[in-house]
């Protein structure tokens, strides 16, 4: 009982303010722009407690912590931003339907924008106090019979650019490597100050990650050997946070394209039990490992917001799009139907992400394995 309670504590304390930070990009934007915001919620359901500020917002925590919300005055909850009823001049001023479509537009992108410059602020103070891991993207060892050795990769060559990606740290290169199990792969090497180009495939490999699941990753067959805190000025750790955002950006945006294209297994997405149990993970790796990782799930709620769901942030945005393009909002049985079906995605995805979760749990495997 003390290990659940210990990982609930940790799940909480990493995305509590990965929450707030979302919900505030929303909130920030919707006064700038003379919204006025009745709730601000971290959590959904019934009210724990909170307080009512002088501009009529109420503050609270609720029950459920899986996310949270802003409600506006004039946006429904589920549906298109307009309804039949009659304001005041003095509610329209104040009332979301009524701004500009560049001020909803600015609104709706603002929470997914606020979790992504989190990131990049975790990262800025961590790489400018503790340092960044940081390891030469140069080849220490090949290993025989590998990817790397079929395709003429020697030790001492340097990495320039793999998957078309330009190089800097060891790590991307074992990054971008995973990402392509059994998928050929142009990588640019420096040998002895020659330019090198080659192609090879990385073998695919099974991870186990400690917590019952398993992933197909690809495999190089190279070793860096050198280890390193690079500990910067807070000018360039602000440089490296946005370089080491972006390059985490694009590894998770090319991972959900490989999931969608089928060359990456569903299995492998993680809902609320996952990320609970990597953060106590992470908590016992240690405070940097805490930190890093989020700054990771900050950067995956940001993006998963802005996929072209309706409900989620992204449809809210293509909606607003399309009234951008041809000059008048999608009719509203239109946007109703697709909020619909957005919820059902939405509800579905969680659901198979949970089951994902539940099937990963130990006791879970030791049940199923007795009957198989």
């Amino acid at each position: 009982m003390g290990g659940i309670i210990e990982t609930i504590f940790w799940f909480l304390v990493v995305l509590t303010p990965l929450v707030f930070v979302h919900e505030f990009g929303h909130y920030w934007f919707a006064r700038r722009a003379g919204v006025r915001v009745e709730v601000f919620s971290v959590g959904f359901g019934r009210e724990l407690f909170g307080y009512t500020d002088k501009a009529g917002t109420r503050w609270k925590f609720s029950l459920i912590p899986f996310g949270g919300y802003v409600k506006m005055f004039g946006q429904r909850d589920l549906g298109p931003d307009d309804d039949d009823t009659e304001l005041t001049d003095a509610e329209r001023d104040v009332a979301f339907l009524h701004k500009k479509l560049s001020q909803k537009t600015a609104i709706v992108a603002a929470g997914p924008i606020a979790n992504l410059l989190f990131a990049i602020a975790i990262f800025t103070i961590l790489f400018a106090t503790t340092g960044q891991p940081f390891t030469p993207a140069k080849v220490s060892e090949v290993v025989p019979d590998s990817a790397a050795a079929a395709a003429g990769i020697e030790p001492g060559d340097e990495f320039i650019e793999v998957a078309g990606r330009s190089i800097a740290r060891f790590e991307e290169v074992q990054q971008l490597i995973r990402l392509h199990p059994g998928l050929p792969v142009d990588i640019v090497l420096d040998r002895a100050g020659q330019r090198v180009e080659t192609v090879a495939t990385p073998s695919v490999s099974v991870l186990r990650d400690g917590l019952g699941d398993e992933a197909r990753i690809g495999v190089l067959g190279v070793r860096g050997l050198e280890r390193a805190f690079e500990r910067h000025s807070i000018p360039a750790a602000a440089w490296q946070a946005v370089r080491e955002t972006v390059r985490l950006v694009s590894v998770t945006v090319t991972a959900i394209g490989q999931m969608f294209g089928g060359d990456r297994s569903a299995k492998e997405l993680g809902g609320p039990v996952r990320i609970a149990q990597m953060s106590d993970s992470a908590a016992d790796a240690g405070i940097a490992t805490l930190v890093i990782f989020a700054a990771f799930l900050s950067i995956n709620l940001g993006l998963i917001n802005l996929l072209p769901i309706p409900l989620l942030d992204g449809g809210h945005l293509l909606f607003y799009a399309y009234e951008a393009l041809f000059r008048r909002p999608p009719r509203q049985w239109a946007q109703e139907v697709g909020l619909k079906i957005g919820l059902v995605f939405v509800l579905g995805l969680m659901l198979f992400a949970t089951f994902n979760d539940i099937a990963r749990l130990p006791v879970v495997q030791r049940f199923v394995a007795l009957f198989t």
